[in-house]
């Protein structure tokens, strides 16, 4: 095979452009790897070079130029042999006729796997693209979660595909743009590979809206002219300062990526001129020790703005970023930022978790950003596990890629880092999935205080649980942290699925009543025989199906029947379906149409919904009148339980004077009845009166009879009606 490809090959070196060659990958290598090494990646490109024969990328270069433009991104951070072979060798399973068996006799297993974990899932069929791409990003993250090195290729294969972009066409460019921007640079973030992340932001960003992108470039460049000579005078003090305090030290002027800029405009509705850190300088001392000694320094030097420091040594971020931020009120009051930093800390910031295959020999297990990447991917793997599909992974994910962190701590004094508006709900499942289950309450501060309570730097909480809570869905409305979405969702699920067995066991049974029979008489072969034709593993999974309303019971008992002749002959003449009772404790897979209310004491019907169960309505109601003789196999004749103790929505129609204080007698007579208030609504103004529409909790028809006459006895009201 290898004869093979070095013939192919060789035949291809000649057709490439001078820029393009292997030679200029082998010289950067050599200023880190030994001699062996960089001949297997001389080796991996010949054998890509064959596979990719023929082939060409949209700017007519020879396709081969992509992988080793890929590689070249990551021997400019130092990666080690395995992961730049597999770079050059990274497209050849999708792209070409290669298996990954052959990868692996040629390379080994280890890059025949990352290899595999950069390839996209092309022998699958996906119902939309939008699935397609979120099992492809959830093949990529469990690979990833096993080899970082995985998503450090991904990365790099991105970036060169973003510059070479402008060759494809305008719908694919947004759409790959706005994917990058999206994924792909916040994790970069996140493992705090912050150039990387900085450049796919700019051609994110310049590709998506490029006259934003200009218009945003030219007032930076503009305000660069005019305050040129200004930075180089601060430049010179601080450099002078320092040198008189004998700190050793490099320093050089940053300016903020456009994107950055943009962004922070857009968030927090700022000008151009408002945005304090357009311009800055970076500082780089030898040890953490002279990092606060160069801060008292400057800011002796020029005054600090208030609340504008910022400590991330003492607490580093979550992608082990360690710096100290201040912002110092420059000449002619212009803010300038500044940041200090180690040169550990320095080529961490830069590379993030990739700067520490730059020092030979290092213990990468021990590194902090290593750590922190670890600790993400753990987070990541368990919404692997809770999510239901590849597209609710995707979304869980992303939110937990956007972030803008808090401090808060845990009555043992242990420091938690959360983002943003995060809710004592967040911190209880930050903490253990399990707390956050069972979480009733929380103390902030040694103040109880409800869970939706949005939660502040510095506070610290101590979350109160019980045996018998369970996760609201309520609290879907105010969590921000994807572990506690994910965590939350399962458990519904889960608890959805439970009920769905429960009335998809009622609903077999009900319709085996037309036989005189019920499911305890179905035998077990006649099951495993249903159960194999209907290609289910279960019966709680048939129980589960039918209660979602994935299939019909009807149906079902009519395929089981047909299996047990002599059930045919027990038939009763009639065919009418005894009705399935209505307790109200259901749960998730009955609920009750929002078009009509129905209560208790209304007469009722069920529509089997798949996905949702059994959808209760008002018999009248005229959102079902039309489908109910074209789906008569979903209906189902239900009625209420006489045990049933819950309560239900109703919604009714006040017309009153247009007074003040109106309002509040009527929600004081409902909730003298005993009902809640859900919704109120105002319809507009008639002259002298108005309509209100009061969505209100009642246990039956005779309970708002009740509420109807005692709103009706208020002075100033002209008319009650229910909805």
């Amino acid at each position: 095979m290898a004869s093979v490809a070095e013939s192919a090959s060789e035949k291809l070196v000649a057709n490439l452009p001078s820029r393009f060659l292997i030679s200029d990958l082998c010289a950067l290598l050599e200023t880190y790897l030994e001699p062996q090494p960089i001949k297997n990646v001389y080796h991996a490109y010949l054998f890509s070079a064959a596979a990719h024969e023929g082939q060409t990328r949209l700017t007519g270069e020879p396709y081969i130029y992509h992988p080793l433009a890929v590689a070249r991104i990551l021997a400019g951070m130092h990666m080690d042999a395995q992961t730049i072979t597999a770079a050059i060798l990274h497209d050849v399973i999708e792209d070409t006729e290669t298996a990954k068996d052959q990868i692996t006799d040629e390379f080994g297993k280890d890059v025949a796997n990352l290899v595999d974990g950069v390839s996209k899932l092309t022998h699958l069929e996906f119902e939309s693209k939008q699935e397609a791409q979120a099992e492809n990003f959830r093949k990529m993250m469990l690979a990833f979660a096993k080899d970082i090195r995985v998503i450090i290729i991904k990365l790099s294969d991105r970036l060169h595909n973003m510059r070479t972009i402008s060759v494809m066409s305008v719908a694919k460019r947004k759409r790959i743009a706005r994917e990058t921007l999206d994924i792909y640079a916040p994790i970069a973030m996140r493992l705090g590979m912050s150039e990387l992340c900085m450049e796919l932001e700019e051609l994110s960003f310049q590709t998506l809206w490029p006259h934003r992108f200009e218009v945003l470039r030219d007032a930076v460049k503009r305000t660069n002219v005019n305050r040129k000579k200004l930075l180089q005078e601060v430049e010179k003090k601080i450099c002078e300062k320092l040198e008189r305090a004998e700190i050793v030290s490099r320093i050089h002027g940053r300016e903020k990526n456009t994107y950055s800029i943009y962004r922070k405009m857009k968030e927090k509705r700022l000008q151009f001129s408002e945005v304090f850190d357009v311009f800055g300088f970076r500082i780089v001392v030898e040890d953490v020790d002279t990092c606060y000694r160069v801060i008292g320094v400057i800011h002796n030097l020029y005054k600090p703005v208030p609340g504008k420091f910022k400590d991330y040594i003492a607490i580093p971020k979550k992608n082990a970023y360690q710096s100290l931020h201040t912002v110092l009120f420059g000449p002619r009051g212009i803010p300038i930022e500044v940041q200090v930093r180690s040169e550990e800390m320095d080529q961490v910031a830069q590379s993030g978790i990739a700067a520490h295959w730059m020092y030979k020999g290092s213990k990468l297990e021990d590194a902090a950003p290593h750590t922190r990447t670890r600790e993400w991917l753990k987070s990541v793997s368990e919404m692997q596990h809770s999510s239901g599909s590849s597209l609710e992974f995707l979304e869980s994910v992303k939110i937990d890629l956007f972030y803008d962190e808090i401090y808060v701590f845990t009555p043992r004094g242990d420091i938690m880092e959360l983002p943003t508006n995060a809710t004592a709900v967040d911190f209880a499942y930050a903490v253990h999935s399990d707390i956050g289950n069972h979480c009733v309450a929380a103390r902030i501060n040694r103040r109880l205080e409800p869970l939706n309570t949005v939660l502040e730097n510095g506070q610290t909480i101590d979350i109160i649980t019980s045996p018998d809570a369970h996760p609201n869905p309520a609290w879907l409305n105010f969590i921000v942290t994807a572990k506690a979405r994910t965590n939350i969702r399962s458990y519904l699920k889960n608890l959805q699925r439970e009920e769905a067995r429960v009335l998809g066991r009622r609903l077999l049974d009900q319709a085996l009543q037309a036989y005189g029979k019920s499911w305890e008489d179905v035998g077990k072969r006649d099951l495993a025989h249903l159960l194999k034709e209907l290609q289910l593993e279960s019966e709680q999974q048939l129980f589960e199906e039918v209660g979602l309303g994935d299939r019909m019971a009807p149906f079902v008992i009519k395929y089981l029947v047909s299996l047990r002749e002599r059930w045919i002959r027990l038939r009763r003449r009639s065919d009418r379906k005894s009705p399935l009772a209505i307790r109200g404790t259901e749960g998730m897979v009955v609920t009750y149409g929002k078009c009509c209310h129905p209560i208790p004491g209304d007469p009722v019907v069920g529509v089997m919904t798949s996905g949702r169960g059994l959808v209760v309505h008002y018999v009248k109601c005229r959102n079902i009148s039309r489908s109910r003789l074209q789906s008569r196999d979903k209906w189902i004749h239900v009625y209420w339980s006489s045990t049933q103790s819950s309560e239900f929505t109703a919604g009714i129609s006040i017309k009153t004077a247009d007074e003040p204080g109106v309002l509040a007698v009527v929600a004081a007579k409902i909730s003298e009845e005993g009902s809640n208030i859900e919704n109120i609504m105002m319809d507009e103004k008639h002259g002298e009166t108005t309509t209100i529409t009061v969505l209100l909790t009642v246990k039956d028809r005779d309970h708002l009879a009740r509420i109807i006459r005692a709103v009706r006895n208020t002075p100033k009201i002209y008319k009650v009606k229910r909805i």
